[in-house]
């Protein structure tokens, strides 16, 4: 699985960050291929992308203990690796079953199925996932649960939530009312889950003071989300353009989830859906995860279940 940590060593000593990052963050590349990971920074402030990204994590940690007295020596990194990749094997051996958790006002917040828990996992772990799925499958609710539970932790400054408003075109002008009441019907899955996750009185003074936003997608052109977690709903309903507009506005501190469902798609049929496009496209991306649920993963009324499997059945056999 591949993963996305960061570290962040705060009023570290210039000359100890410079022992630790090597010439030219030579020892960070060093680092990075010893455990095939990449490993960037910004400062102070470092991020680790690959399957050993924990590894990493733990091996630069290391490190800087080691920088603080001096020159590293030789073989330093090496050592740093194979006893940071030891210790994730054996940390990964003793998780690989735990269950996942957010926490929010309302409690804990699991998963109800393995899917779910793994997409809880993700959620946890990356900076960008992709939550693909049928209805009832808990991908937006929970992706609410993974912004609330950042924001009760000071991970990020605030939530925005964005959602295609009208399916093709977004003619929010011939909606009465300001932005928030042209687009509160298209929201109201999201507004359920933080009122349920937080309560109304909390979610209506965190929108007074801006710290909960809604952004029609067709608004976020020009804007760089710093600090936000940002849900992008009902994907399936966005063109390959509008996708690639929102991805390219997460910023510094931020994370996105993008949730939809493949089959659910009411673009005109000369229209690609954005998300079918970006799981083509950005699959193969380090960094970005794509979690898919089934039919099995629904935990709405039972028939819901039955209903998706039937429509599963009748599209495998027209295409057949």
């Amino acid at each position: 699985m591949t993963h996305t940590v960061h570290l962040q060593f705060e009023d570290m000593d210039n000359a100890v960050l410079q022992r630790l990052c090597g010439p030219l963050d030579s020892n960070l590349d060093a680092l990075g291929r010893a455990l095939d990971i990449q490993i960037s920074r910004r400062f102070g402030h470092f991020t680790f992308m690959g399957d050993l990204a924990h590894a990493g994590r733990r091996a630069l940690l290391a490190l800087a203990e080691a920088a603080e007295g001096g020159e590293l020596e030789d073989n330093a990194i090496r050592l740093a690796a194979v006893e940071a990749k030891t210790a994730d094997e054996a940390h990964e051996e003793q998780t690989r079953d735990q269950q996942y958790y957010f926490r929010t006002k309302r409690g804990s917040i699991g998963g109800r199925t393995p899917r779910q828990n793994g997409y809880i996992r993700a959620l946890l772990n990356h900076d960008v996932v992709f939550g693909l799925g049928p209805a009832g499958t808990g991908k937006t609710y929970l992706a609410v649960a993974a912004a609330v539970d950042a924001m009760e932790k000071h991970q990020i400054e605030r939530i925005v939530l964005v959602r295609p408003a009208v399916e093709a075109g977004e003619k929010l002008g011939f909606l009465p009312g300001d932005l928030a009441q042209k687009v509160d019907p298209y929201l109201r899955p999201l507004y359920d889950a933080l009122y349920d996750l937080m309560g109304f009185d909390r979610v209506t003074k965190l929108m007074e003071k801006g710290l909960i936003e809604i952004a029609p997608l067709a608004y976020m052109r020009g804007r760089t989300l710093n600090g936000a977690y940002v849900i992008l709903d009902e994907a399936q309903n966005t063109t390959p353009e509008q996708m690639k507009m929102f991805l390219t506005r997460i910023g510094f501190g931020a994370k996105a989830v993008i949730t939809g469902d493949i089959s659910q798609i009411d673009l005109p049929r000369n229209i690609k859906s954005g998300l079918k496009d970006a799981r083509e496209k950005l699959r193969d991306v380090e960094g970005l995860y794509f979690h898919t649920f089934t039919s099995e993963d629904v935990v709405r009324h039972p028939l819901v279940q039955k209903i998706v499997e039937a429509y599963e059945a009748a599209e495998e056999k027209e295409q057949d």
